[in-house]
């Protein structure tokens, strides 16, 4: 089977990017970067990570990237991002196609593929009407929007993240010494976010907390006397989650935060509905640290007190915090959410899973 996997990245995450590369590097040497960093390796397919000679994998909206691939296969240096993901596919004689990013490349994208690409299966994980009518299969761990999709008329499959088994060298580590952590975004859609995060913040003063925000655009704007009133008011950050943020981090930088962590915050985005499971339970519980999450249908094996720790509210949330960190038992947990997840939810499974929907 050839297979040919497409993804994307944040405008965030270039700048990390541009440097694990050399500004003369070539599609190969960048890619391999990226792959490298492990930014978004739940979602990738074990054939891409282990780089097997009939899978072609790409970020389509890289534009540094896929311009190395056009000037090394002759393409015009004005190629759109289309044409040149488009050739890739050509020349790889690519038989399914697996893409992470179906709103960029849609089903208009769809009509021009060649004829020898037989199935084309989307990941979507987020509601909306989007044009995924083109693709045979769209797959998604939220049982929620997956019922969307199919209310559409658009047919869908269950497909889980897998866990990242570089994570394994990161939870080996014992000396953790962020007390809470959390990763994640910051901005008018995350109010469903401010009162847990604001309420853990102020945890700073007695123990080691630290918040890597992805902020909006708008945040700097809002934290000066300007954004004191009207709009821009959603998206100022509270002093107390000030005080402990720093900036966002990503692939093995984000790794190696989470294997100091002893307790890892998730909080779902406002657009969520009640399906839980995002990649950030998937890299907590990866590398080592237990995950404190608010309540929602989870994955099988992600179980309240067993696997992982549910909040009820912020009051909840800081008690049991206060109370894991004072007897150690956070670790009895996060022993045994590392071990479900490297057996339930391996690379071998997801890819296993994804033969049978190929």
């Amino acid at each position: 089977m050839r297979l040919f996997q497409n993804s994307g990245t944040t405008s965030n995450y270039y700048s990390r990017l541009a440097s694990l590369t050399q500004p003369e590097d070539l599609f190969e040497a960048q890619k391999q970067a990226f792959l490298h960093d492990r930014y978004g390796a739940s979602h990738l397919l074990k054939p891409v990570l282990e780089n097997a000679p009939e899978v072609f994998f790409t970020n389509g909206d890289d534009e540094r990237l896929q311009r190395a691939w056009a000037q090394e296969n002759g393409l015009r240096d004005d190629t759109p991002l289309a044409d040149i993901l488009l050739a890739q596919i050509e020349a790889n004689r690519t038989e399914v196609f697996y893409n992470l990013d179906p709103i960029r490349f849609d089903s208009v994208f769809l009509k021009r593929l060649p004829g020898h690409v037989k199935r084309t299966i989307a990941w979507r994980a987020a509601p909306g009407k989007s044009d995924l009518f083109g693709y045979d299969l769209v797959v998604s761990n939220f049982p929620s929007i997956r019922a969307d999709y199919e209310s559409m008329g658009i047919r869908t499959a269950e497909f889980f993240p897998a866990h990242d088994p570089e994570l394994d060298a990161y939870a080996d580590n014992d000396d953790r010494d962020i007390d809470v952590l959390f990763f994640g975004g910051f901005s008018r859609h995350h109010q469903r976010r401010r009162e847990i995060l604001d309420t853990v913040a102020r945890l700073g003063d007695r123990y080691r907390v630290v918040f890597h925000l992805d902020n909006s655009r708008y945040t700097r704007l809002a934290e000066t006397p300007l954004g004191w009133f009207g709009p821009l008011a959603a998206v100022r950050r509270p002093i107390s989650i000030r005080r402990v943020a720093k900036p966002p981090v990503f692939g093995r930088e984000m790794y190696a935060q989470l294997s100091r962590a002893k307790i890892v915050i998730n909080a779902a985005i406002d657009m969520a509905g009640g399906d839980r499971g995002n990649m950030r339970c998937f890299e907590a519980m990866g590398a080592g640290a237990l995950l404190l999450t608010d309540p929602g249908n989870y994955p099988p094996g992600m179980v309240d007190g067993r696997t992982m720790s549910v909040y009820a509210d912020a009051k909840v949330a800081v008690g049991f915090i206060e109370q894991s960190l004072s007897d150690g038992s956070w670790r009895n947990i996060a022993a045994a959410s590392h071990s479900m997840i490297r057996s339930e939810y391996s690379k071998e499974k997801q890819m296993a899973k994804f033969l049978t929907l190929v």
